[in-house]
């Protein structure tokens, strides 16, 4: 016996309809690539999405093809995701911080037919729009007066947006359609396509406005820092619209004056970012003396959040702290860290100790570790082994069909994370895979590492990556960037880290450098520190 309910399919276009109806008045807020704050609602965003479909449809974009975004979070990069559902295309999210020639490798195996771009990143695409056969039409983020002079055929995307009107009806759509691509950063081998459908966005959407995750609502005003080319913007391109919250969008200015500046005079509640954000709004507000009025609740995912970012929030500013974990192939909401009512009384480091683990899955996620011959390993807060993960807007194959040993049978992904989970299910990641280090036998966690060196107030940034050692074979190396103007030394650092770990966990040398290799999503790049220190000789070798 089948249920007597409607068949409402799970469509991308169905969360703007709603918040044009229902939440139509609600502001966007941009500051604009040009530079002025831009003002719309959601009413407006749907009318020129409308707009933007119908002027793709001329264009002869249907079902299926590619469309590709090279964009900051603003209005006009809200309107194209919007559009380029709503005429059955995909958008294809481009990360302007890869390597042209990785971006040029993603957009022909994509095979895009059209690219939105922001008027920084025409530079890159002068580079690479000839290397890419498929690309028929290059729209910039502008009107005619700010478009600058190219040697590309480019159009103004007001100009080009002008020539249709809103009179369009969304392209009828399975909702389990592509909507969205988004290409892993490529730090092992070429990067790999995930690809998204109307289905797993709504219901990642779902888990990601429930109070213990991001705990979204029409009260809120939610600034996503996260650029929407980073795993998917997060969701929150149609979190947002789901529950009418306000959106603030930062455009390309990232610096810690301009979000304090957003962040206050929008008065924004929620936001989301990388760690490197936060560090850099934390050091703008000690230089400044500044306040965080109405910010509640900050999300902080994409690498491990120093334990230092996470107190200064909360006992400073009185900002609660989200730890997330996920990536681009869960949409990318794994865990939240939010209060249980068996952790709700914690105060001080019990606290902030609970808060360095990556948390626990919502509904609609699965996880569990197992060892190298896949059997599941026990929930004991101690154990640790290969992440693996489940659930509808979880991957369950790369675009082109490369990579699929990450996959199983069953459906279980292969995180390449080594993490533990324990008794009530929090999960705390002790490192990836290819970057533990494993000296004697036993596997030593650069992460703990990294978060405890971080804690040191002369340390700006830090990494711990293994070295070859005759007896250990691997032993620890942590590299610093030291915080401008101190000089922080080698045994000022062992003297602060020692006793925080076990010994045989202490670094045996420490190298300081001017900067640290980041992936273009702001993660570390080990793999480049390995090579940079691959002749260091440790001095207990």
């Amino acid at each position: 016996m089948l249920g007597l309910m409607q068949d409402w399919p799970l469509l991308c276009t169905k969360v703007i309809d709603h918040a044009a109806e229902n939440h139509g008045g609600r502001e966007v807020v941009s500051r604009s690539v040009e530079g002025p704050i831009h003002r719309t609602n959601y009413r407006t965003v749907r009318t020129r999405a409308l707009q933007l479909a119908k002027r793709l449809e001329m264009e002869g974009v249907g079902r299926g093809d590619r469309i590709a975004t090279m964009a900051w979070n603003t209005w006009r990069h809200l309107e194209c995701w919007y559009g380029i559902l709503g005429v059955g295309a995909v958008y294809h999210t481009l990360n302007p911080r890869l390597f042209p020639d990785q971006i040029a490798w993603i957009m022909n195996d994509a095979q895009d037919r059209m690219v939105f771009a922001d008027l920084t990143f025409l530079p890159i695409l002068e580079a690479i729009a000839p290397r890419v056969p498929s690309l028929k039409r290059i729209v910039v983020l502008t009107d005619a007066a700010h478009l600058p002079q190219t040697t590309l055929d480019v159009v103004a995307y007001e100009d080009w947006l002008a020539e249709a009107d809103e009179d369009f009806r969304w392209v009828a759509m399975d909702e389990r359609d592509a909507a969205g691509m988004c290409y892993t950063s490529g730090t092992t081998g070429s990067p790999k396509g995930v690809v998204y459908s109307h289905r797993s966005n709504i219901l990642h959407s779902f888990i990601a406005i429930q109070p213990d995750a991001m705990n979204l609502s029409s009260m809120s005003r939610a600034m996503p820092v996260v650029p929407l080319f980073h795993a998917n913007g997060w969701g929150i391109a149609f979190s947002c619209p789901m529950v009418g919250a306000t959106m603030i969008l930062p455009g390309p200015k990232m610096d810690g004056a301009s979000i304090c500046e957003l962040l206050v005079g929008e008065r924004v509640t929620f936001s989301a970012a990388v760690p490197t954000v936060w560090l850099m709004l934390l050091q703008h507000l000690e230089k400044t003396g500044g306040a965080l009025p109405d910010l509640g609740r900050v999300v902080i995912g994409g690498a491990a959040c120093p334990r230092v970012v996470t107190e200064a929030f909360e006992t400073r500013y009185g900002v609660e702290v989200v730890h997330a974990w996920g990536m681009t192939e869960t949409s990318p909401l794994g865990t939240l860290n939010t209060a249980k009512p068996e952790t709700g009384h914690q105060t001080g480091a019990e606290l902030f100790d609970r808060k360095q683990k990556q948390g626990q899955v919502p509904f609609g996620v699965e996880m569990k570790v197992t060892d190298d011959e896949n059997r599941e390993l026990p929930r004991d807060g101690r154990t640790f082994g290969r992440l693996k993960v489940r659930g509808p807007a979880v991957s369950s194959a790369y675009h082109g069909g490369s990579g699929q040993e990450a996959f199983d049978a069953e459906g279980w992904f292969d995180t390449g994370d080594v993490a533990h989970i324990d008794a009530n299910g929090t999960m705390q990641i002790t490192d990836r895979a290819k970057d533990v280090i494993k000296s004697g036998g036993e596997w030593i966690s650069t992460i703990d590492l990294e978060n405890l060196a971080v804690g040191h107030p002369d340390v700006q940034e830090a990494a711990v990556i293994g070295v070859a050692h005759p007896k250990w074979d691997e032993r620890p190396l942590l590299v610093v960037v030291r915080r401008e103007g101190t000089d922080v030394s080698r045994e000022a650092l062992l003297e602060f880290l020692a006793g925080k770990v076990a010994k045989w966990w202490m670094p045996d040398d420490i190298a300081f450098v001017e900067e640290i290799p980041h992936t273009a999503t702001g993660k570390i790049q080990k793999m480049a520190l390995r090579q940079q220190f691959a002749d260091y000789r440790l001095p207990t070798a």
